[in-house]
């Protein structure tokens, strides 16, 4: 897996701004974020959210060894983007360390559909339709995380969120590959 490639990445995204910015002064500055920029951490933040809560969920439910390391993978990640995105919109402090969101906080970020997902999953039974239901929920959300940065990326508008999408989309697309051979192996 290259979640460590992914995390080192993303912790360069604050050096690469400085250094974008000392070489071009007439940069934006961080804080001012677009509309455009809004809109692609809004709807990475809701998605994201959504698989976040579906891994909690799934973790101690999974039956399939690779699945089940799939979803404590995806919670980190998720922990981290959700951490990363919350940086950039509010022009955090750099910090070391990942604030997880709670359950409470992800659920804000939900929209009706995706709140019946998360009700659905939390209803079932652990087995291997339980693992089925898991997979498609997440190769669903992934699917539309990727079009969330492809859009983003046909206009980027700023240093650090083009490159997190960038990021984003290379991990998007591996996990779809996972999850398919994940299926294919009976989930």
């Amino acid at each position: 897996m290259n979640r460590r490639l992914l995390l080192a990445s993303i912790a360069m995204l604050s050096a690469t701004r400085a250094m974008a910015q000392s070489m071009h002064p007439l940069a934006p500055a961080p804080s001012a974020t677009t509309d455009s920029q809004q809109k692609h951490i809004k709807e990475t933040l809701a998605i994201g959210s959504l698989s976040l809560l579906l891994s909690r969920i799934a973790l101690p439910r999974v039956t399939q060894p690779m699945l089940k390391q799939f979803a404590r993978f995806e919670i980190a990640e998720q922990e981290t983007v959700a951490d990363v995105l919350k940086a950039i919109q509010t022009n955090a402090k750099p910090k070391g360390a990942i604030q997880a969101p709670t359950d409470a906080e992800l659920m804000q970020n939900l929209d009706a559909a995706a709140k019946g997902s998360v009700a659905k999953l939390r209803a079932e039974h652990p087995g291997s339709q339980f693992d089925v239901d898991y997979i498609r929920y997440e190769v669903e959300g992934h699917r539309k995380l990727l079009d969330v940065q492809e859009v983003y990326l046909k206009a980027p508008d700023n240093l650090d969120e083009t490159n997190f999408a960038k990021l984003a989309r290379a991990m998007i697309k591996e996990h779809l590959a996972l999850l398919a051979d994940m299926h294919k192996a009976g989930g």
